[in-house]
């Protein structure tokens, strides 16, 4: 029986090999070898839990875990190849002294021939990891409708926590969130992007730094603005012999408000009332520190930015001045003089002296030159009730039309001739 087995070997194996050429060229023939590349496949880094335990972080330098992969199968098998089926994966449990770590290519559940990648290693610069709070600013950016204003802004966080290498966070100065104003008439909100910034206000964008909320609410109220006077009043005499000037100020002529356009429209001024300033017995300049909340109209709001609605206000007093004027004799007119009767000051006086009082800036004002006094003869009978008139010389009060905020100090008084016509007397 052996001898049968051995029999003709050779031709035997020259028979099998023949035979298994043969199939080979058929299967080749009928379904041969193919490739098909997918670029942009992405190395999965597993194990990462390691690096953390040790309070570590990583970062992909480079780019070194995108790779272009080809993938060599039976050409039936090659068409129901996606990128998705493509397994690229660099295990953090192997990774070197110099922080790489190779890469290893498969296709799940699918039988091919063979993976290839372009890129062997990952490289990673690993750090320390460092946490940390930073304050979270808001902005806003454009230009608001004509006659509106930004009067406040509200943001859901003022704060957020990021963590990463430490060479990283610790160039991140401060997060903040904006919003576009452009054109606005009313309140606007919505879900911001929440961006990273360095010490000297540049953008920081690096993935390896996480944060722990990636927007926030942001809330704008935008509200129509004018500006307003404030007007002060004041209450009560100064001391005797001062006066106020009739001056009263605040240290902001005009003041910025804010609030609903039908609301705003009807103010026109903020008025200090006089209750709440009294100069009673006052000596000299009165000065108040006010709050101009307390008269600020109902949902109306300052629209300056930093302004709390205080005020420094003074209201001034003087002291009284006096000054004696030499008017002259021709200044004084004598008006409604009876009938039948010549009346005339005495020829040999030439002025008359008249003290009036007031603040500096109005005695000072008074022109002598043009100051006119005027005699009121009937007037001046008809207060003493003298019905029957004679002639002789009678000391009539003087009248002076003198500029607000001066006065006569004592009346002055001429003596005023009254005598008959020369023609009636020598008739007699």
């Amino acid at each position: 029986m052996r001898k049968k087995l051995v029999r003709n070997l050779g031709l035997k194996l020259a028979s099998l090999l023949l035979a298994f050429a043969l199939w080979f060229l058929v299967v080749q023939i009928n379904d041969p070898l193919d490739s098909v590349t997918f670029s942009n496949v992405e190395i999965e880094l597993i194990n990462t839990d390691l690096l953390e335990q040790e309070g570590k972080v990583y970062e992909v330098l480079d780019g070194s875990n995108m790779a272009r992969v080809t993938v060599y199968a039976p050409r039936s098998v090659i068409g129901q190849i996606r990128k998705s089926d493509i397994v690229a994966e660099a295990d953090m449990s192997k990774l070197t002294d110099i922080n790489t770590i190779a890469v290893n290519y498969y296709v799940e559940n699918l039988a091919v021939d063979s993976v290839d990648g372009n890129r062997d290693l990952v490289r990673l610069n690993v750090e320390d990891k460092k946490e940390t709070w930073i304050r979270l600013v808001s902005n806003v950016v454009g230009d608001v409708a004509e006659g509106y204003l930004v009067t406040n802004i509200i943001v859901d966080s003022t704060d957020i926590a990021i963590s990463g290498p430490e060479s990283a966070v610790s160039k991140v100065a401060y997060a903040a969130v904006e919003m576009d104003v452009t054109g606005a008439v009313s309140n606007r909100s919505a879900n911001v992007d929440i961006q990273l910034y360095d010490e000297e206000d540049n953008l920081i964008e690096n993935k390896s730094i996480r944060k722990n909320e990636d927007s926030a609410y942001m809330q704008v109220e935008v509200l129509a603005a004018k500006e307003v006077p404030v007007r002060v009043e004041y209450s009560g005499q100064p001391a005797e012999g001062y006066l106020a000037t009739g001056v009263a100020e605040s240290n902001k002529e005009y003041v910025a408000i804010a609030g609903r356009s039908t609301v705003i429209e009807g103010i026109t001024e903020i008025v200090i009332p006089a209750e709440t300033l009294d100069i009673t017995g006052a000596t000299g300049i009165v000065y108040a520190s006010v709050d101009l909340d307390d008269f600020l109209p109902d949902n109306v709001k300052w629209a300056e930015k930093g302004f709390t609605g205080k005020v420094a206000v003074a209201v001034y007093v003087e002291p009284i001045q006096t000054r004696t004027l030499e008017v002259p004799e021709e200044n004084i007119s004598l008006i409604n003089s009876p009938v039948g009767f010549v009346v005339s000051l005495p020829e040999d006086v030439e002025s008359y002296e008249l003290e009036i009082s007031g603040l500096a800036e109005h005695v000072d004002a008074v022109d002598v030159q043009t100051l006119a006094g005027i005699v009121d003869v009937q007037g001046y009978f008809a207060e003493q009730e003298i019905e029957v008139i004679k002639a002789g010389v009678y000391e009539m009060p003087v009248t002076f039309e003198l500029t607000e905020g001066v006065s006569v100090e004592a009346a002055m008084v001429v003596q005023v001739q009254i005598s008959e016509p020369e023609m009636e007397r020598s008739d007699i």
